[in-house]
């Protein structure tokens, strides 16, 4: 534990933001996983507004740095396949 008072906070905003960005990105993968449940389906109209909702995601996600932007785009690439190849 560092006895610095500013090397205190470092270990406590360092803490929160960790908590912050792991719910981050559990809520982006749990939408991932509704949006391939929807597509295993096959619901074609739930399918669509899932995709929204999940791009939406990605690109929030992204935006905060939580994860880079091009693994963003792969992610959205590949729903955008799935959900044309329905």
């Amino acid at each position: 534990m560092p006895n610095i008072k500013s090397a205190k906070k470092r270990v406590i905003v360092a803490e929160t933001r960790r908590q912050r960005n792991m719910a981050a990105k559990s809520a982006m993968r749990t939408q991932l996983k509704k949006f391939a449940a929807v597509v295993a389906a096959g619901n074609k109209e739930e399918a669509q507004a899932q995709l929204v909702a999940t791009v939406k995601m990605l690109d929030k996600t992204a935006s905060k740095g939580i994860i880079h932007k091009n693994a963003a785009d792969r992610k959205k690439a590949q729903l955008y396949k799935h959900f044309n190849n329905m």
